[in-house]
């Protein structure tokens, strides 16, 4: 049975805390973590630099729910440049049912633990693009 709350591990809040720091501005970049059913932590997955949404897209798993913190540089309407932080909450609607409700459970403490204000959803591989992030990113 899936109860109580999925914890947070020191070297994971150091990774975010690391990833969030980056001086690397102009690339993509990915934070993935999945959580470990088992012991119920959260687990650095992979940690990407300069990729492409779309290879993003074809490194996460068809079947489980990942988080995906994202730091991607966008340049705004007026001309500005920034690199904004969001988490992408992965969960693909082929997902095990009770996978799917452990990673709901966690997703306010994840957003918490990386300071994420911008959270988009994807649940369909083919809908995980660079023209829908960068949709996402420049609405907020």
């Amino acid at each position: 049975m899936l109860s109580g709350t999925v914890d947070i591990p020191q070297p994971l809040k150091t990774a975010i805390h690391n990833f969030r720091l980056s001086k690397h501005r102009d690339i993509t970049r990915a934070l993935v973590v999945k959580i470990n059913r088992v012991q119920l932590v959260m687990e650095q997955e992979d940690l990407y630099d300069d990729i492409t949404i779309e290879e993003l897209a074809n490194e996460l798993p068809a079947n489980q729910p990942r988080f995906v913190l994202l730091a991607r540089p966008i340049t705004h309407s007026d001309g500005r440049k920034s690199c904004p932080i969001a988490l992408v909450n992965w969960v693909p609607s082929t997902s095990e049912i009770g996978m799917m409700t452990l990673h709901a459970t966690a997703l306010l403490r994840f957003q918490n633990a990386a300071d994420a204000i911008r959270l988009i959803e994807f649940r369909d591989p083919d809908s995980l693009t660079s023209a829908e992030i960068d949709d996402a990113l420049l609405s907020f």
